[in-house]
């Protein structure tokens, strides 16, 4: 006998059924619209895994009345395309029009995205190509030109929990035949499980309905079922980058709070802490810089702390290291100021070192004028020689770091205000 799994079973089959995407599927919004009209376009559909992006690509070839193709980007090179485009002229001959979903689309190189673009603009194939990926950075904007995207949301709790009771008291495709009895505490565990992925709740159903007896479902399969589970986290996708954005610019903005928030999610979905520790310790320079000064050395040493410690016992002090860069004063000023000096490189190339900042260790640097001139600041009245010039002459004298009126950089700026106001005199 042939099995068919539960998440396969459950596919919703009409725009209708299909739950969490409502700005999308709902009857004033863009597919659901197009379709009304009698229209289908070329579309990228982006979203986290168990979002539906193949039942609602089914639909849309479904509803359009349109022949249905689909490839894999992981298995298909050029050749299954040419072949897929082939079968797109035969069905075109009978008078249908094509739908080409192909799956993990992010996958296939330049070359192979390419092929799809005569055949989209001639209207051949209405291609639909499925990603977990940013398609900003994954496709090609050649191929972006020509297809919509639309995102695809994780489902929140409440679709979760309407797909859940959907598959219980379904007795044609779901288990409702098996008349199985879940508490509400029961379910609700399965839907947070889930983690907004509609696969992989009926997954743990399907398991679940395995383990029963009799229709009862004790709290401690659902315990075995949905232990290890981890929220989503896709090292080095999107979802990293947006958090450790999320959780940077918390710490920016003085909220420790939400920043703890943030490096919680990291940590729980599974990010390595040293990638943390190392992203920190650039925080304390970033965004904290001279204002305070010891961010840098705690973030060292909860990244050394850590290395001694591992997890969980050392997450406690990046925790630590988060809450301090947050609630301590926050400056910017060493960021831009070697910015500026950076850009000023890029722009007057490589100018002569001044000779009276040279070094003259021979009788014939010093005969060449290396060191002439030169004062020894610690012989001047404040340890500073106010008329000696530090930059290339063609560049003059310039003024890149301004410190912000925050923490130490208060002081560090008053210094600095009397000294550049005595050598510009």
């Amino acid at each position: 006998m042939s099995y068919q799994p539960l998440a396969d079973r459950m596919r919703p089959q009409t725009l209708s059924q299909v739950l969490g995407q409502a700005h999308l599927t709902a009857p004033d919004k863009p597919i659901a619209a197009s379709l009304a009209a009698g229209q289908i376009h070329s579309m990228i559909l982006w979203g986290p895994p168990g979002t539906g992006k193949t039942t609602l690509a089914r639909i849309i070839a479904r509803e359009a009345k349109a022949r249905w193709l689909t490839l894999s980007a992981i298995l298909s090179g050029v050749a299954d395309i040419r072949k897929a485009i082939k079968q797109a002229e035969h069905n075109r001959a009978e008078g249908f029009l094509t739908v080409l979903f192909v799956d993990e689309i992010h996958r296939f190189n330049k070359a192979q995205q390419d092929a799809f673009l005569p055949h989209m603009e001639s209207g051949l194939i209405a291609l639909i190509g499925a990603t977990t990926e940013n398609p900003s950075f994954a496709l090609n904007n050649a191929l972006l030109s020509r297809a919509r995207v639309y995102v695809l949301k994780p489902l929140d709790d409440k679709a979760l929990m309407a797909l859940l009771e959907r598959a219980l008291t379904d007795s044609q495709n779901g288990l409702g035949e098996q008349q199985l009895r879940l508490s509400v505490a029961q379910k609700q565990s399965l839907v947070q499980a889930a983690d907004g992925d509609a696969r992989k709740l009926l997954v743990f159903l399907e398991i679940l309905a395995s383990l029963n007896h009799d229709g009862v479902i004790t709290d401690e399969a659902v315990t075995q079922v949905v232990a290890g589970q981890q929220r989503r986290f896709d090292r080095h996708g999107d979802v990293f980058y947006e958090q450790i954005s999320a959780l940077h610019k918390c710490v920016r903005s003085s909220n420790p709070d939400a920043a703890l928030y943030w490096l919680a999610r990291m940590l729980d979905g599974g990010c390595d802490p040293r990638y943390i520790a190392r992203r920190l310790v650039r925080m304390a320079s970033e965004d904290i810089g001279n204002a305070d000064p010891r961010a840098l050395s705690l973030c060292l040493h909860a990244w050394e702390g850590w290395q001694r410690l591992g997890s969980p016992e050392g997450d406690v002090l990046l925790a630590q290291a988060v809450t301090y860069l947050a609630s301590c004063p926050k400056s910017n000023a060493v960021y831009s100021a070697f910015k500026q000096a950076q850009a000023d490189v890029r722009q007057y190339g490589s100018q002569p070192v001044p000779l009276h900042l040279r070094n003259a260790p021979t009788a014939l640097m010093k005969q060449q004028g290396y060191g002439k001139g030169y004062q020894y600041d610690h012989d001047h009245t404040e340890g500073v020689a106010f008329s000696q010039r530090g930059f290339p002459e063609e560049m003059g004298e310039k003024v890149y770091y301004q410190p912000k009126p925050s923490g130490l950089e208060v002081k560090i700026g008053e210094r600095l205000q009397r000294i550049r106001s005595k050598r510009h005199d």
